[in-house]
């Protein structure tokens, strides 16, 4: 019987990106989806659809940087660095999911 699949929102995915950035340092775009679904155990899997899309646009907004160099497969792929603007965000987006999950949390703990 397999597991239910996970789908997480757009800027859930975003944190995610930018806390294993930040805890692990510098990641290809592979080693970085493969950190994240080891942290989330057996819950979650990531495709390509889903985490290149998001490197681009966190990139976009200018919190992660981008350079080119060789996996430890020897294959030329692209790392990607949390930037100084990208660590401010982490803590705007920690504090958003925060908020949201303390709301969430009260409608939860209320009878009907």
């Amino acid at each position: 019987m397999s597991k239910p699949k996970v789908t997480i929102p757009r800027d859930t995915l975003d944190l995610l990106v930018l806390r294993t950035l930040a805890t692990m340092g510098t990641m290809h775009g592979y080693a970085l989806a493969r950190r994240i679904e080891q942290v989330a155990g057996d819950s979650l899997r990531l495709s390509q659809g889903s985490i290149y899309p998001a490197l681009i646009r966190v990139e976009q907004e200018g919190w992660i940087s981008t350079g080119w160099g060789v996996s430890e497969t020897n294959r030329k792929v692209k790392f990607y660095s949390l930037t100084k603007a990208g660590r401010k965000q982490l803590l705007v987006e920690v504090a958003n999911w925060e908020r949201n999950t303390a709301l969430v949390a009260r409608f939860l703990e209320t009878e009907s």
